[in-house]
C-alpha cells in the first residue's frame, strides 16, 4: 500500500494497541479514513520482534487477547510468542485492518501546523499530513542497551534480546547474559544447557512465583468452538483473579507477605546453595518490582555451568566483562536483557506541539498526560499505552481497548460537532495527575522499597496505574468533552 498525501486519522504503530483502535473505528465506520504507518515489515508490533528462545506472555492469553476475536487456538494458558504473532496477523486480516497498514515506514518527525490545524508528518516513505495523529508505538518497543565503557573494543558478538540473532550459533560458548528481568527468565533456561557457560549479571534480586502454566486440551478447545460464552466465562474468571490481585498491590498491601511466603518456598525448593539463595532473595516488598513467573529460571542458576554474579557490570574488554569489583568474565557473547525506554519514548522526540517543541522536551524527562491518552499543548494527538497506564496485576489489552473506546468515541464528536482542532485544557491535566500521584503513594509501587523502570528521571512514578482496571475503564467509558478545549469553525471559514 502507497503512503497518501492526507488522512483524517494516521496512527503510528500496528501492534495491539494500533490495530485494535484502527479495528474499533472500522467496525462501526467501514469507510473511516484512517491508515496504520508501521516501521516493521509486518503487523505485530513486539510480539513480531522479539523472538529470544523461550519467548512467551505472562499474562493469561484468556486475558491477553482482544474481547472482539476470541481464539480456540491457544496451545497453553501462557501462550508462546509465536502464535501471539500468528494470532495478530490472523485479526489484521479478519477484522481489514491488513488494508489501511504502511509497512517499513517509520516515523521520522510529526509536526503540528495550528494554522491549518494539521499534523504534517515525515516518516522514511514519504510526508502525509493529518487531522488526527494517534502515537501507538507501546512502551516496550525500543531496547535499551547501557553505554558500558569498553563495549565498542569487545571482539565477540553482541546483541539485545529483542533483536535475537538467530544466526549466532550459542553452542559450547561462554556466554555473559546481563541483566535478570523478564526476558531473562525465559530465554536463560532455554540457552543454558548449549553454552560451555553462562554468566549472568544481576543489579537486583527480583520476586519470582511459579507460573501455572499448562497445555490446552483438544476438548477445551472444541468446547471453546461449539459454546463462545465458556471461553467469556472463562476470560470473566481470570479477569476477577487478577483484579483481586492488582487490589493487594494497591489496596491491600498488608497481604503481600503471603505472596512473598510463595516466592520463599519457591526458591528454596529450587535452589540448594544457602548463598546463591541470598543473592537471589530481594530486600524489597514483593510486587515493588514486576513479579517474574516462572519454573526454571531459579533451577537453571543452581546448575554447575551457570554463574550469577551480584556485583554488578563495570565494563567491557575485547575478551570479556569486566564486574564491579572488578573480575573479569572471558565469554565470547554478550546478550543484553536490559529491558525498553518507557518513561522516554522515542516517538516523544519526533512529535512536535502547538508551541514548537518536541513531546520529549515538553515532558522533561517526566511523562504525563490526561487519562494516559491526551496532552496539553499537543491538540489532536492521542497517545495509546501513555503515561500511568501500565499494570503489575492484569492485561495492557484491556487498558488499549478503554484507550480505543475513548479515542473512538472522540473521533465521533470532532466529526458530528465539526471540531478541527481539540487538546486538553492543561488545568484538567493538572488535576488528573495530581489525583494520580497521591493514588499511587498507597501503592506496594511506591511504597514498596524497591528502584524500578517505573521511575522516572524526576522521580516520579510515571509508568503504573495505580488502582483496578475497572476505574480506568469507567472513566474512559465517553469522551468528557468538556475537559476540552475545541476549535469548530475550519480554517477557510474563519478567513472567509
Amino acid at each position: 500500500m502507497n503512503l497518501p498525501q492526507h488522512v483524517h486519522t494516521l496512527i503510528v504503530g500496528a501492534g495491539f494497541a494500533g490495530m485494535g483502535l484502527a479495528a474499533r473505528i472500522l467496525q462501526t465506520q467501514p469507510d473511516a479514513d484512517v491508515l496504520i504507518i508501521e516501521r516493521g515489515a509486518d503487523v505485530g508490533g513486539t510480539w513480531r520482534d522479539n523472538t529470544y528462545p523461550g519467548c512467551a506472555c505472562d499474562v493469561p492469553t484468556s486475558l491477553y487477547s482482544f474481547s472482539f476475536a476470541p481464539s480456540a487456538d491457544w496451545s497453553h494458558t501462557f501462550a508462546r510468542q509465536p502464535e501471539i504473532y500468528r494470532y495478530l496477523k490472523k485479526v489484521a486480516v479478519d477484522t481489514g485492518v491488513l488494508n489501511r497498514v504502511v509497512t517499513d515506514c517509520e516515523l521520522q518527525e510529526a509536526h503540528w501546523d495550528d494554522t491549518q490545524a494539521l499534523w504534517t508528518v515525515r516518516t522514511s516513505r514519504g510526508t502525509v499530513t493529518a487531522d488526527v495523529v494517534v502515537a501507538a508505538t507501546g512502551a516496550l518497543s525500543t531496547p535499551s542497551v547501557p553505554d558500558m565503557p569498553g563495549l565498542e573494543t569487545f571482539g565477540g558478538t553482541t546483541f539485545h534480546s529483542a533483536t535475537w540473532n538467530h544466526d549466532h550459533d550459542l553452542t559450547g560458548e561462554r556466554v555473559a547474559v546481563i541483566g535478570t528481568g523478564a526476558s531473562a527468565v525465559q530465554f536463560v533456561p532455554e540457552i543454558a544447557p548449549a553454552t560451555e557457560h553462562l554468566t549472568v549479571f544481576q543489579r537486583t534480586p527480583a520476586w519470582v512465583i511459579p507460573r501455572l502454566d499448562r497445555e490446552l486440551s483438544g476438548s477445551e478447545k472444541d468446547l471453546y468452538r461449539r459454546l463462545p460464552l465458556v471461553q467469556k466465562a472463562v476470560r470473566a474468571s481470570v479477569y476477577s483473579f487478577r483484579e483481586a490481585l492488582g487490589g493487594v498491590l494497591a489496596h491491600a498491601t498488608g497481604l503481600l507477605p503471603a505472596f512473598e511466603l510463595v516466592a520463599r518456598v519457591h526458591l528454596r525448593r529450587q535452589v540448594r546453595d544457602p548463598e546463591l539463595r541470598r543473592k537471589l532473595t530481594p530486600n524489597f516488598t514483593i510486587g515493588c518490582k514486576r513479579m517474574l513467573l516462572s519454573n526454571d529460571w531459579l533451577r537453571t542458576l543452581d546448575r554447575p555451568d551457570v554463574t550469577l554474579v551480584d556485583a554488578g557490570l563495570a565494563g567491557v574488554t575485547q575478551d570479556g566483562v569486566v564486574d564491579a569489583v572488578g573480575n573479569e568474565h572471558k565469554v565470547d557473547t554478550i546478550i543484553f536483557a536490559t529491558g525498553f525506554t518507557p518513561t522516554e519514548p522515542p516517538v516523544a522526540r519526533a512529535v512536535r506541539g502547538s508551541h514548537g517543541r518536541t513531546l520529549a522536551e515538553h515532558w522533561g524527562g517526566s511523562p504525563s498526560a490526561y487519562k494516559g491518552t491526551t496532552v496539553a499543548g499537543f491538540p489532536n494527538l492521542f497517545l495509546m499505552y501513555g503515561p500511568n497506564t501500565n499494570l503489575g496485576h492484569s492485561s495492557i489489552v484491556y487498558m488499549l481497548e478503554s484507550q480505543s473506546a475513548y479515542i473512538a468515541d472522540a473521533l465521533e464528536v470532532m466529526h458530528h460537532s465539526g471540531i478541527t482542532a481539540l487538546e486538553i485544557a492543561e488545568e484538567a491535566q493538572r488535576r488528573y495527575n495530581t489525583r494520580i500521584q497521591s493514588d499511587l503513594q498507597t501503592t506496594v509501587w511506591n511504597k514498596g522499597g524497591c528502584s524500578s523502570w517505573y521511575y522516572d528521571s524526576e522521580g516520579r512514578n510515571s509508568v503504573q496505574w495505580p488502582t483496578f482496571t475497572w476505574k480506568f475503564r469507567s472513566q474512559l467509558q465517553r469522551f468528557d468533552q468538556e475537559n476540552y478545549v475545541s476549535r469548530r469553525t475550519s480554517v477557510k471559514e474563519s478567513v472567509a
